[in-house]
């Protein structure tokens, strides 16, 4: 079973993200589950999401305390809550932000190889093709490009299921640009 958790805040679109890459899965033939979890519902507050990918039935409806992949939508919160609780030292991180782990501060907390820790500007990236600071497309790009987990062409078929029409269409663009930036980035670091 590959189980990933997903942190952000209110407004980011973390528990779609969760739905998103359930339904890739399910695109897929695999078995998945989506499950949200909420602390104060307003926008901004702290939210995880989780999701379990496997080619079998999935009986667990825990939260998820050991992922295999953490996504963390927004950086601020390393200050707010131990994201890093229970990530496997196999797992892999990807992060939203353009700054580097030693910027962030985080460098002491990850103990991780390189290739399994990949920053990525989703904000950035979501603002050029969505015209607002939505990271979670971006980063289910990414997710696709890093682990293999899921393939890229399910993850634009479970955004167009979500958001039909423009919406949807913006939103592939970005998931799209996150798993070309990174598959380019990987070939490059395998070529040097």
């Amino acid at each position: 079973m590959f189980q990933v958790r997903i942190h952000g805040r209110g407004g980011q679109g973390v528990v779609s993200a969760a739905e998103i890459l359930s339904v890739a899965a399910f695109i897929e033939g695999k078995h998945s589950q989506a499950v949200p979890s909420f602390g104060s519902e307003r926008m901004g507050a702290p939210v995880v999401a989780f999701c379990r990918i496997d080619d079998k039935p999935i009986k667990l409806r825990e939260p998820i305390l050991e992922p295999d992949a953490l996504i963390v939508q927004d950086p601020t919160l390393f200050n707010a809550i131990d994201v890093f609780a229970g990530l496997s030292k196999d797992g892999y991180l990807l992060i939203n932000s353009k700054r580097s782990i030693e910027e962030l501060g985080i460098a002491d907390a990850i103990h991780l190889p390189d290739e399994k820790v990949r920053l990525v500007p989703a904000t950035e990236i979501a603002l050029k093709h969505i015209k607002r600071p939505l990271p979670n497309a971006v980063l289910l790009g990414a997710l696709a490009a890093t682990t293999g987990v899921i393939k890229i062409d399910s993850v634009v078929e479970a955004i167009a299921s979500k958001f039909p029409g423009k919406v949807g269409e913006l939103n592939i663009q970005a998931a799209e640009a996150a798993y070309k930036l990174l598959n380019h980035n990987n070939q490059e670091e395998l070529t040097c």
